[in-house]
């Protein structure tokens, strides 16, 4: 009888240094697509306006996010699925530290473009906020497979993109997506490390 090979992951694991360095050149290259839409596409961006209230709506959301995503976790099995296969990727090789970098820089340019660029560009309507929510999802398909990943981070854009259009202030969403980052990726480093403690 054949002995049957191991099933080859779609993507091999990535060193702490490759995660790293994937997050700041795709911050950059955000960054990047934003000023050059600015500067030759005529688009006015959302205002970035500092205040209280503002990081405490930001927050709130983040938290409702996070909560709302434990919760389609538990629910939905393909999305948990995919989630665990998307985290393991990216959150494994990290330690602690990193994890500031994980918050900080997807908030920042992720926001910046898709909140403040693509939606005002594209219009502060229904069609703005679909179209916008929709290349904020597609941005995070890894594999195929990782379809139910790319359907909630549409929502997540969504809700983003609504909280953006209703304060009219671009800090809201980068709080809520700065935090939201930040919150899951310590949840799931205490998880992991958790799981390791009892395994061994």
């Amino acid at each position: 009888m054949a002995e049957q090979l191991p099933e080859t992951p779609e993507i091999e694991p990535l060193s702490r240094t490759q995660v790293l360095i994937a997050m700041g050149v795709t911050a950059i290259v955000l960054l990047l697509v934003s000023k050059l839409w600015i500067q030759f596409g005529s688009v006015v961006l959302l205002p970035l306006r500092w205040s209280g209230k503002a990081v405490l709506l930001g927050l709130g959301l983040g938290i409702g996010i996070t909560l709302a995503s434990s919760t389609v976790y538990y629910l939905w099995k393909e999305y948990r699925q995919s989630a665990d296969y998307y985290l393991e990727l990216v959150l494994k090789p990290l330690v602690i530290p990193d994890l500031l970098w994980l918050g900080l820089l997807p908030g920042l340019s992720e926001e910046l473009l898709f909140r403040g660029v693509m939606l005002p560009a594209f219009g502060l309507n229904l069609e703005g906020l679909i179209f916008s929510s929709l290349c904020f999802g597609v941005l995070h398909l890894s594999t195929p497979r990782q379809w139910p990943y790319v359907v909630w981070a549409t929502i997540v854009g969504m809700l983003l993109g609504v909280s953006a259009v209703l304060t009219g202030n671009l800090l809201v969403p980068i709080v809520a997506h700065i935090s939201t980052n930040l919150i899951s990726s310590a949840l799931w480093k205490v998880n992991e490390h958790h799981r390791n403690s009892t395994t061994n």
